[in-house]
């Protein structure tokens, strides 16, 4: 059992206030990543869970256990940092045995331990080399490997692939997620890498300005965002806004005419607006539909980005808003072609003039129960 629990956690820094009440359950087995822009808290909250830093109120609970006062080494957790930090005249089996060493622990248990993790993390053929003969891959993972022999409570860790290529970041990904499943552990892992969050996460917690925006898991946050920031922040490329004004309220459908487009009916609580008010419309890249003429409004194609599989339209409107366009790898759309995009109404999302999220008449079958736990006050 290895269950981590928030109570209104605050941290300040002098008269700074960096964590401004957190709130947040996370439960045993879980992989929980913590995602958000710089300065927004993550790495912070993640410090004040080791007990890196002091909390300046409320409670922290390990196993149920308050441990606001218990010091880092007996708190039975394990970081992993976005700098390796192994020692240079140290083998790979020394370094990940080190704080074994440390605690007295006999020989023999510790090559079993290092021997254990080795097979895990696919380092047997490693163990003899010395740091400088790895790969960055390799040496993140026997950072990895120096935090399982401790056989922790909790697994952190605080952006530990912003320092590889891209490549090998997808490859860690893999492996983390592969190591998850294999330790069955409790992993709290924060970065500033949407991608990173959706395709990891059990749960994501989204951190703005030292307080959690939303809770849930990746499907939940990506089709049900409570907000315009959370909306604008998970996905990618982001969702494309734009500005509209309510013209008709009938049940479960608001109708919207955008600024220099056409109108659209969107299935969502008309209750929870009023007409003639100033709305936003959000709609993801992959739910536009590119036509040849009409739609629900139009525009000059200035970059056209093949990948291959995919191809990215970046589109000016007549109003001069420039959205993001996902086609087929095959689109024969050019730069400077003007195109026409429709949408289906049931893709659209809508927020209103504080940019919370009007909700959705209809639920995405895969999403799930939106869950709201963990959502902080300030």
């Amino acid at each position: 059992m290895a269950t981590v629990k928030l109570t209104n956690i605050r941290k300040s820094f002098g008269d700074v206030d960096i964590i401004k009440g957190v709130s947040l359950g996370i439960d045993d087995r879980e992989f929980v990543v913590f995602v958000g822009p710089s300065g927004c808290g993550k790495s912070t909250l993640l410090r004040l869970i080791a007990g890196l830093e002091e909390i300046t109120g409320g409670d922290l609970f390990i196993d149920g256990v308050r441990s606001n006062d218990v010091p880092p080494p007996k708190r039975g957790l394990a970081m992993v940092f976005q700098s390796y930090a192994l020692y240079p005249h140290m083998s790979v089996a020394d370094n990940m045995g080190f704080s074994l060493k440390l605690g007295h622990v006999p020989k023999e248990e510790r090559d079993k331990k290092v021997g254990d993790a080795a097979r895990v993390l696919q380092l047997e053929p490693l163990l003899h080399r010395k740091p400088k003969e790895l790969s960055g891959g390799q040496r993140q993972r026997v950072a990895i490997g120096r935090a399982i022999v401790r056989n922790p409570k909790v697994f952190l860790f605080d952006e530990p692939l912003s320092n590889l290529d891209a490549a090998l970041r997808v490859q860690m990904r893999i492996e983390l997620t592969r190591l998850h499943d294999v330790l069955k552990a409790t992993m709290i892992y924060v970065t500033h890498d949407q991608v990173e969050a959706m395709t990891m996460a059990n749960k994501i917690v989204v951190l703005q300005a030292g307080l959690i925006e939303q809770v849930g898991s990746p499907l939940e946050l990506y089709h049900h965002p409570n907000n315009k920031f959370v909306a604008g922040f998970i996905g990618s490329p982001k969702m494309n806004f734009l500005s509209g004004t309510v013209t008709g309220l009938k049940g479960g459908v608001v109708s919207v005419r955008l600024a220099g487009g056409g109108t659209i009916d969107v299935p969502v609580e008309a209750s929870r607006v009023n007409g003639g008010t100033e709305v936003t419309l959000g709609i993801r890249p992959e739910h536009f539909k590119v036509v040849a003429d009409g739609g629900l409004l139009g525009g000059e194609v200035l970059v056209v980005e093949r990948l291959g599989g995919e191809t990215f339209l970046h589109v000016k409107t007549p109003t001069g808003d420039l959205l993001t366009v996902q086609a087929g790898g095959d689109s024969p759309v050019s730069m400077h072609d003007t195109i026409g995009l429709q949408a289906s109404p049931s893709d659209c999302h809508l927020f209103d003039q504080a940019g919370l999220a009007i909700p959705r008449t209809t639920r995405h079958p895969l999403a799930g129960e939106v869950r709201h736990e963990g959502h902080s006050a300030s």
